[in-house]
């Protein structure tokens, strides 16, 4: 048997490594964690692992404040099954979604679209360095739904109608992090924002309204070895995990409370 310190340390270094991805997933495993080892110095050792992570310090505020684990866990079924029926609202029959990286709240309300009779195809990217996009496109296609993944730098083909790619109806992306500007997501999703606006394609982002803070939000910066192993010397790497998008590119914000206007959503946070 595992001792608490082990089984603790595991759910650590599962989030450190992305074993552990997406916002959701990540503040599930951080409360289960705390709760087998309850104290400051867990909190902390948890928010170190994944600094870009509001979420997650949002539900170890609650836990730390003595609400229930089930309590907490419970949220995210009850907001993940209203999520599913306000995007299921959004979606047209014989559309083409668009989505990039891996979001638990994306792909789950896709999947319920698509048992609910909803005719739909998805284009995703397979996001590099570590490639979650392919984690989306198994989990859409095991569920029937078709599925075209583009490399991360043929993006502008897959929005703008180019060598033989569909008209995209609209973008479906994740966040990390909503704050009062905008949301924080997945490196590339600005630049996907951008096209979008460019190409007139609705922009949504679905998230659960608990990854909202007021606080100022870090950037992570993950290893370079991530990029490329063994690189030569005095070559320097730069690998960013997230990044803000605008308000301004956000047509829509798709929480458990409904499909608002990004404005509209602030004024009830």
């Amino acid at each position: 048997m595992f001792s608490k310190e082990a089984k603790f340390n595991r759910i650590v270094k599962n989030i450190k490594s992305i074993k552990i991805q997406g916002a959701r997933n990540v503040a599930k495993a951080a409360v289960k964690a705390y709760f087998i080892l309850p104290n400051k110095k867990s909190k902390r050792i948890l928010l170190k692992s994944r600094p870009t992570e509001p979420m997650m310090e949002n539900v170890l505020d609650m836990a730390e404040k003595g609400i229930p684990e089930s309590e907490i866990l419970k949220h995210f079924t009850e907001a993940q099954e209203k999520i599913n029926k306000n995007v299921f609202k959004l979606i047209k029959n014989n559309s083409v979604i668009f989505t990039h990286c891996h979001s638990t709240n994306v792909t789950n309300a896709l999947i319920y679209a698509h048992k609910k009779g909803k005719k739909f195809e998805v284009y995703n990217t397979e996001t590099r360095p570590l490639f979650q996009g392919r984690k989306t496109a198994k989990e859409l296609r095991k569920a029937g739904i078709k599925v075209t993944m583009f490399v991360d730098s043929a993006v502008g083909i897959a929005l703008g109608k180019e060598q033989g790619t569909k008209k995209v109806s609209m973008i479906l992306l994740g966040a990390d992090a909503l704050t009062k500007h905008g949301a924080i997501n997945k490196v590339g999703s600005e630049v996907v924002a951008r096209i979008a606006k460019q190409e007139k394609i609705p922009f949504y982002i679905v998230a659960d309204s608990w990854k909202f803070t007021k606080s100022k939000v870090p950037i992570e910066q993950r290893k370079l070895n991530e990029v490329w192993d063994n690189a030569p010397e005095k070559i320097k790497i730069k690998n960013p995990a997230f990044e803000f998008i605008d308000k301004k590119y956000i047509k829509g914000i798709v929480t458990e409370r409904g499909v608002e206007r990004f404005g509209g959503f602030l004024r009830k946070m």
